[in-house]
């Protein structure tokens, strides 16, 4: 089984077929693949390995159809991401950058690939549902390890919000901490692989990421003006100018923390056309003592 064989090209084909001969194996050896979610820097060259080894292509039913249906499905991603950025606030220029820079990934416009719920076995192995940083992000537990994609790394906090804008219909980060929570009670001691460098400590970063959580939601709070401001204005105040995929990763990271501030009664939705949030009377005085609980 091969979990998340990378982005699509060459170089990563080449990267990919070397490290499966360092343990002896062959790309026709492959007989499972898993990808953790569809973003194409973990899923880009499944396609290809799964046509080259005769493979199946597993994944959370969530994400599924995002490369199963490739074509169709980046068509509809661009628009709902187009969509919720104007709701954010962002202005048609920004909109337009985003577009622009959003180029499609070389893969099939359609691919077989078999959907799972949570708990779902595949060679032996169980396939765990870790929504947040998209809505069908999954971990895989194999015997004494475990590989958590994008659900924890070791350098810097996965993206909520933007990096799926699916998410944005519901609460992503409070999606996204209860997946921190499940996570925290698995054995934290097996060795857990990330998709962004080699391990990570469980225990230690799933704290440092909680942490830097109540501070990004003290941050959105206390960005938001009393006369009240989008999250597209919010995200500007917190990251300065953003453009192309930062644009979308930003606005979608002060939207998450807003939708938790207002759920929490640190600030209020005022308006829905653009979304647009103000701080409420609790957020002072109470906004380090809800965070914390």
């Amino acid at each position: 089984m091969v979990v998340d064989p990378g982005p699509p090209g060459e170089k990563p084909w080449e990267t990919l077929r070397t490290g499966l001969e360092g343990h002896g194996l062959g790309v026709a050896d492959v007989e499972e693949i898993v990808l953790t979610h569809w973003h194409s820097d973990h899923a880009g060259l499944g396609p290809r390995l799964a046509a080259a080894a005769d493979a199946n292509i597993h994944m959370h039913e969530r994400d599924a159809p995002l490369i199963r249906d490739y074509g169709a499905e980046r068509q509809r991603r661009v628009e709902r991401d187009a969509e919720t950025l104007r709701s954010w606030g962002a202005s048609d220029a920004v909109v337009s950058d985003v577009r622009a820079t959003d180029s499609p990934s070389p893969m099939p416009e359609t691919v077989p690939v078999i959907g799972h719920t949570d708990s779902a076995s595949v060679a032996g192995l169980e396939l765990r549902h870790t929504p947040g940083h998209t809505c069908g992000h999954i971990a895989v537990h194999a015997e004494g390890t475990l590989y958590v994609g994008d659900a924890v790394l070791p350098m810097y906090t996965p993206n909520v919000g933007g990096s799926d804008t699916r998410t944005a219909a519901g609460n992503p980060l409070e999606t996204y901490l209860r997946t921190l929570n499940r996570i925290a009670r698995w054995d934290v001691s097996q060795t857990a692989r990330p998709g962004h460098g080699p391990t990570v400590s469980l225990d230690d970063r799933i704290e440092v990421i909680r942490k830097h959580h109540r501070e990004r939601v003290a941050d959105v709070v206390n960005a938001t003006p009393n006369d009240g401001a989008t999250p597209w204005a919010v995200a500007r105040t917190l990251f300065g100018e953003m453009s192309g995929i930062h644009a979308k990763m930003g606005a979608g990271e002060a939207a998450a923390h807003l939708t938790h501030a207002a759920q929490l009664g640190l600030v209020e939705r005022v308006d829905e056309d653009p979304l647009t949030y103000r701080p409420t009377e609790r957020s002072v005085e109470d906004v380090s003592r809800l965070l914390a609980e």
